[in-house]
């Protein structure tokens, strides 16, 4: 059958092609993609094309597909898996395989299997990793958002704690402890702010620090501190660090000078990760989140620290499947609000051009629905245009009745109202 898809030919080279995918093979299945958010990894696979650890070395002669944070519609199952999918199931999956000692991903490393397309193959790995998940909420951008989401959840349970003379790490962020989140008014520090605020073991405190004006307004907008405070009873509070004479002095002063006890890092810029490391406090974990394109970025940190007072660093990179499903459920019962991270949407044509220019463009997560024809087109766009076309101000109706988010009833009226193809 015909798909198209918006594909990785070579580094810089990313293309909107037609092209025939095969029939499925009795491991297999056939899924219609719905929605995928683009990420700042898929931008990184698409500058640096084989120079990427994800990807195949033949992509000029088997370009893969692009984007992995996608749901969508299960259309035909193979043989082996039709005792638990079928034809009509929406899906999610969590794309960090890790399948035999590989990093093989959807979005990086599969010709017939990626996000930014109408159909895709989903390839039997999946299923035997466990990693397909049957979805069986309303919105299917917020099952898209769940693996974004499933990174930051995967960041707070990987932070690690230790006690003098115990040789055990206790797991998780500190309970009532006090946590900065860093270069942190951004999509992906916004849904660890959610994440932070709703989980189960909570902080005590969160500072959340950028140096952009106009995303932290957003941010304190979004989560009121006063409202946090109140209905949570965590003290939250947003600081623009490049309006501070002595950014770590002042930041340590706000934790009553104990410094943090978890410090993540959502920038891979040396000053940023300097400035986490000078805020730990006594058995800090500072987890470095952001991944960097230079394989020699490097950056200053306190070892006097690390011998005296026990901080510690870490990275990872992707959540697993039990983070993917704490996030589903969360959702699901309303604990957490994914759409925070999203400020664009648009359809698989703008896709492409959207994901070599992705830093470029202010705001969130940039949601395509692969299905539609659209520029991308800002929420806070949506009621200018709606002088051409009147769709654009129901849909502009819709989203500021939510707050100024995207919400599963923009997503019904997109999908209803706005013209499809196959």
């Amino acid at each position: 059958m015909k798909a198209r898809a918006v594909r990785l030919h070579a580094a810089n080279d990313l293309r909107l092609d037609t092209f025939e995918l095969p029939e499925i093979r009795d491991d297999e299945i056939l899924v219609k993609v719905v929605s995928d958010s683009i990420c700042m990894s898929t931008y990184k696979c698409a500058i640096l094309g084989t120079e990427h650890k994800r990807v195949h070395p033949d992509v000029a002669e088997h370009p893969a597909i692009m984007g992995h944070e996608f749901a969508g519609d299960i259309v035909k199952v193979g043989a082996k898996h039709q005792d638990k999918f079928k034809p009509g199931m929406k899906f999610t999956l969590q794309p960090a395989l890790n399948y035999k000692g590989t990093m093989w991903s959807p979005g990086y490393s599969y010709e017939f299997f990626g996000g930014d397309a109408t159909y895709c193959i989903i390839p039997a790995e999946v299923m035997e990793l466990g990693c397909l998940l049957e979805y069986k909420g309303r919105a299917y951008y917020e099952a898209s958002l769940a693996e974004p989401m499933s990174c930051s959840i995967g960041a707070f349970n990987a932070a690690y704690h230790t006690k003098m003379g115990v040789y055990h790490h206790e797991m998780g962020i500190k309970k009532g402890g006090k946590l900065a989140i860093m270069a942190g008014a951004g999509p992906m520090g916004l849904g660890a702010l959610t994440y932070a605020l709703h989980r189960d073991v909570r902080p005590s405190m969160v500072v959340v620090t950028d140096v952009n004006e106009d995303r932290l307004a957003r941010a304190e907008a979004l989560f009121p501190p006063a409202e946090v405070k109140k209905k949570d009873g965590i003290d939250l509070h947003f600081v623009n660090t490049g309006k501070m004479e002595n950014p770590a002095a002042e930041l340590r002063e706000m934790t009553g000078g104990t410094g943090f006890d978890d410090v993540f890092c959502y920038a891979p810029v040396a000053a940023v990760v300097e400035l986490c490391s000078a805020v730990l406090g006594r058995d800090g974990c500072l987890n470095f989140f952001a991944g960097p394109t230079d394989k020699q970025f490097s950056a200053k940190m306190n070892f006097y620290d690390v011998h005296y007072n026990s901080t510690h660093v870490m990275g990872t990179t992707g959540g697993n499947t039990a983070d993917m499903i704490e996030s589903l459920e969360l959702t699901a019962s309303g604990r957490i609000d994914p759409a925070v991270m999203v400020t664009h949407i648009g359809g698989l044509d703008a896709a492409a051009e959207t994901t070599l220019n992705l830093p470029k463009i202010p705001g969130g997560k940039k949601l395509i629905y692969t299905h539609l024809t659209m520029p991308l087109t800002a929420l806070t766009d949506l009621r200018a245009k709606g002088a051409e076309d009147a769709r654009f101000t129901a849909l502009a109706d819709i989203v500021d009745a939510h707050n100024g988010l995207w919400c599963p009833e923009a997503e019904e009226y997109l999908l209803a109202n706005f013209q499809q193809h196959d």
